[in-house]
């Protein structure tokens, strides 16, 4: 008897980016002890909580989506990058600029508050008197978790800039290093063996490989159409192969699994 698939739980990823000598992603590396992704080198992000669902969040939103659920992961994304770097999307009421560093330092302890729970981010919010800044994400991508797996997730990726002044590092629970690279060196350093990249981040990062400024990279997430990407599985003579449709917007579309142990 077929064993039902897990349901894909609601999840949000921000790459964030900067532009110095060369354009560099911030990325962190995954705890060993995590059961999704442990040891690979991921974008910064988690699944939504039900609290960035509610609908009280409206008045706290700057250019928020419209459809209510990408509303909710556009919290999602800007909440688990502050829980995950400290890097905070969001203007004090009624500024048009985010968070400076000064604002940005005496709000760090609701990182771990809202990490566990102890406060909503509707009220974290209302407290501090400050709206999230959902207009500064770009969508770029959306991908599911294969059925197969034991745990799936409903991921969207966007894009945003860097605040100049904020300092991203990671939590040291959840992500143990954390590191701004380029792409093209995230992938060639994947390719050489020398970090764990998984199958959706890879293919990710040899899209942004070809951007060469912020402005290019948000160019092409505008003018790209957002599809959901459900990878599969084929089992083919020289071994087993996870695949994506050719027509998803990506280079690659197939790799080669390594044989089971």
């Amino acid at each position: 008897m077929s064993k039902t698939p897990a349901t894909p739980v609601p999840a949000a990823t921000i790459v964030m980016l900067r532009e110095r000598e060369e354009l560099e992603i911030f990325m962190v590396v995954r705890h060993h002890q995590i059961d999704f992704a442990s040891g690979a080198l991921v974008f910064p992000g988690g699944k939504a909580d039900p609290q960035d669902f509610d609908e009280a969040l409206v008045d706290y939103l700057d250019g928020a989506a419209a459809d209510a659920d990408m509303r909710a992961m556009q919290v999602a994304a800007i909440r688990e990058s502050f829980e995950e770097s400290g890097v905070l999307l969001a203007r004090p009421e009624g500024s048009n600029n985010l968070v400076d560093a000064d604002r940005l330092r005496a709000l760090t302890s609701y990182q771990t508050r809202l990490h566990a729970g102890e406060l909503s981010i509707t009220e974290f919010l209302r407290q501090e008197r400050l709206r999230l800044a959902c207009d500064t994400l770009h969508h770029f991508a959306h991908w599911v978790t294969p059925p197969m797996m034991p745990k799936r997730f409903d991921t969207h990726f966007f894009l945003a800039a860097a605040p100049e002044d904020h300092l991203a590092v990671h939590d040291g629970s959840e992500n143990v290093d954390s590191t701004w690279i380029n792409a093209g060196r995230a992938v060639q350093d994947a390719q050489a063996g020398k970090r764990t990249v998984i199958f959706p981040t890879m293919r990710n990062l040899e899209r942004l490989a070809g951007f060469a400024s912020i402005e290019q990279a948000f160019a092409e997430a505008s003018n790209t159409p957002i599809v959901p990407i459900l990878p599969w599985t084929e089992q083919r003579q020289d071994g087993n192969y996870i695949c994506i449709p050719a027509d998803a917007g990506y280079e690659v579309t197939e790799e080669k699994l390594p044989p089971r142990r």
